[in-house]
């Protein structure tokens, strides 16, 4: 529930009692501070009502020079106004804000320049100290302290109400949000390897958090379009967005900080795998929210500035669209490398599995495939199979025939070890 208050310039007083009396239960004052008011109404109203009725007013005289004040309501008791939630709750959904609400909303939730910058280079920092340690614990703290909400969100709302000053305060806090995490990642990544707080010859590579980022598929960009989706129902619904908040940083805070580190480590395609999966998920968050905004009706002010919004977040919606169909060919890649890869294990294993049933009293403990370097398309190169036998009959040319075999399978020339480990009994 709200309660709007509005200032009645001197001459209307007439036509929005007129446009108040046919919908709503008000009270009016009159004002006596010798300005160019001449009474104030006091309007208890359900949340999805004050848009229209703010409209309603704008159509019966009241302008922007108006003080119009919206504040949060508790309880209002009256039959009349329990009749106007029912009327409004089949109109419009109980849940949304007002437009005016949400461009509030979203103005605050675009942080002061400096307060941004300190706390995007803090979690940045954090996210880094999280990656290196390989700690999902200090990753997520990185993430509650990131305020990347608010851009994304003041940059999607400032499109389809067509308010170009927020839309620009929101792009260009994105940009430079995300380019400050990058770089002070790497300043610090930067300190931690050349000061040697982590040991010497350190592989970031093969560290489970900071992999997991060099090698984003098709289900980042879920993730990613559920992150804009959620923001901004958190943010129309007048719900907190601190949780959404933490999602949205997901998605940006540990992929920029990993783009810091492969910088620091002149690692070009850490760097690379990172920042695809940064530009794609910022991307989407803009994507999603732009959409789901306009499908929940959100327009501007006036009427006739409308269709100018709707070119401008239809202009929007396709660049975005395209720069992530452009992206996603790399996540293409990346998610057949991934299927290639699980499928050649497979086959692997299942061959290797078909030689040793071959052999009596033999079992298979073990198999591992190493492959050649680099993060993407690597190819086996060499598979060490751990065969358990009876200690005093190890298999006789286990090795040559799985060596052949995989040949075979893989057309390649590829090594082949059998250790063997004495057992009991074969499985």
């Amino acid at each position: 529930m709200r309660l709007v208050q509005v200032t009645i310039p001197a001459g209307k007083r007439e036509a929005i009692e007129e446009a108040l009396e046919e919908d709503v239960e008000y009270v009016l004052t009159d004002e006596t501070s010798g300005r160019e008011y001449t009474a104030i109404a006091y309007i208890p109203l359900p949340r999805n009502a004050v848009e229209p009725v703010l409209e309603q007013l704008r159509e019966a005289g009241i302008d922007e020079q108006a003080q119009t004040v919206v504040v949060e309501a508790n309880t209002v008791i009256s039959r009349r106004f329990e009749e106007l939630q029912d009327r409004y709750a089949e109109e419009k959904s109980e849940e949304r804000i007002a437009r005016e609400e949400l461009t509030s909303k979203a103005r605050d939730l675009a942080p002061a320049t400096w307060s941004y910058a300190i706390l995007t280079v803090v979690s940045a920092v954090i996210a880094t100290a999280g990656l290196l340690l390989d700690s999902p614990a200090v990753i997520v703290g990185s993430m509650v302290i990131a305020p990347l909400i608010g851009p994304a969100m003041a940059a999607s709302v400032g499109t389809v109400v067509d308010d170009d000053e927020l839309f620009r305060r929101g792009v260009g806090l994105q940009i430079a949000g995300l380019g400050l995490a990058v770089l002070s990642a790497a300043v610090f990544a930067f300190l931690v390897r050349n000061l040697y707080l982590i040991p010497p010859g350190f592989d970031v590579t093969a560290t489970p958090a900071i992999r997991e980022r060099l090698l984003p598929d098709f289900l980042s960009l879920v993730v990613a379009l559920g992150a804009g989706v959620a923001g901004v129902v958190s943010l129309s619904t007048g719900v907190s967005t601190a949780l959404v908040g933490v999602m949205i940083a997901v998605a940006l805070i540990p992929p920029a900080a990993t783009v810091g580190i492969g910088i620091a480590w002149g690692l070009p395609t850490v760097s690379l795998g990172a920042g695809v999966l940064t530009l794609v998920n910022v991307l989407s968050i803009n994507l999603a929210a732009l959409a789901v905004l306009w499908y929940l009706g959100y327009r501007p002010t006036h009427w006739f500035r409308e269709d100018e919004a709707r070119a401008r977040t239809l202009k929007r919606v396709l660049t975005l669209a395209v720069a992530i169909a452009v992206l996603s060919v790399f996540l293409g890649g990346v998610t057949y490398d991934t299927y290639t890869r699980a499928t050649v294990d497979g086959q692997i294993d299942e061959a290797v599995a078909d030689i040793v049933t071959q052999t009596p009293e033999a079992s298979v403990q073990d198999i591992s495939i190493e492959r050649s370097s680099g993060l993407f398309f690597q190819q086996p190169q060499r598979v060490v199979v751990t065969v358990g036998s009876p200690p005093t009959d190890p298999p006789p040319d286990l090795a040559a025939r799985i060596d052949e075999r995989l040949d075979t399978l893989l057309e390649d020339d590829v090594a082949t070890e059998i250790r063997h480990v004495p057992t009991e009994t074969a499985a």
